[in-house]
């Protein structure tokens, strides 16, 4: 697999660009706007920039990477030679469902179809199109030049082959990867989920405040970051959803959202990607503070 193509420049997809060209990959980024490219771009060539900077990657290899993307406004264009195509779009099954079914149709026909869901069953993506054992879940970690982990999820109907290859690939990519099976959340969010919606309702209850709760899980418990903060580097919505995901496919009243988290989503307070969730964010600035909404008297 030479030619791997991106679907999606956000946060995910432009780490997941950056990662396959600075490993020698051709990457052809697809996103519906020329300006969502441009920003990747730029994400991308700042982020190397830090690698310079840290030693970890030469200017020439920085350049040589970023020669090897290539963006794309039209789907078919940015497909018609990947030998692996990675979905990186919005978490949202319906987006995912249409999305899938047109790659069935523009890709040849050996192209490995995978997507980074972080939750949704791809088993239920594979079935929207005519490649089920070709259809695969590369679960990438944020932020995925720095993380290691890689969750590769089989589907019912995924192949043995594609599955080898993908773990190989992974490994090829200085990756850690990890074998699971399709259910609700995986792994990583069967178990991360839970916790972070455990850490909301202990704030809904007023049993400690945003910073108190953080503390006991960084000291206590050795996490570098605390739950509340982690939701916000996450995304509320992106919690959310995934929570949703999990309490619809067990039914189990344990997965159910707490109310508080509901509520901050419904009225725009997503953390980082709006300035404010459990802490308030002020672009430029390193430093960030308790939400006003949960000042403690």
């Amino acid at each position: 697999m030479n030619n791997i193509t991106v679907i999606g420049s956000g946060t995910m997809g432009n780490g997941i660009a950056h990662v396959f060209a600075q490993n020698g990959y051709k990457v052809s980024l697809v996103d519906i706007n020329q300006p969502a490219l441009d920003k990747a771009l730029a994400t991308i060539s700042k982020n190397m920039d830090r690698q310079v900077t840290k030693g970890t990657l030469s200017e020439e290899d920085k350049n040589t990477a970023l020669s090897k993307i290539k963006t794309f406004t039209s789907l078919k264009e940015g497909v018609e030679i990947a030998d692996l195509v990675i979905e990186a779009a919005t978490e949202n099954l319906s987006i995912k469902l249409d999305l899938f079914k047109q790659l069935d149709e523009l890709c040849k026909e050996d192209t490995i179809l995978a997507t980074n869901t972080s939750s949704i069953s791809i088993t239920k993506i594979a079935a929207a199109t005519s490649r089920p054992d070709k259809v695969i879940g590369m679960h990438f970690m944020n932020p995925v030049p720095v993380m290691k982990l890689v969750e590769v999820i089989r589907g019912y109907a995924t192949s043995e082959e594609v599955s080898d290859k993908i773990m190989d690939l992974s490994k090829k990519l200085d990756k850690i990867p990890v074998e699971v099976n399709d259910y609700p959340g995986f792994v990583a969010n069967r178990i991360l989920m839970p916790m972070i919606n455990e850490a909301i309702y202990t704030l809904y209850e007023s049993v400690a405040g945003v910073e108190e709760i953080d503390t006991v899980m960084k000291l206590g418990m050795a996490h570098p970051m605390g739950p509340l903060q982690l939701a916000d580097f996450i995304g509320l919505d992106v919690c959310l959803s995934i929570l949703r995901v999990l309490h619809d496919g067990f039914g189990n009243p344990k997965y159910a959202p707490c109310p508080l988290l509901v509520n901050m989503v419904e009225a725009g307070f997503k953390g980082v990607k709006t300035g404010e969730g459990f802490y308030k964010y002020t672009p430029g600035v390193k430093e960030f503070t308790v939400s006003p909404q949960f000042n403690r008297k």
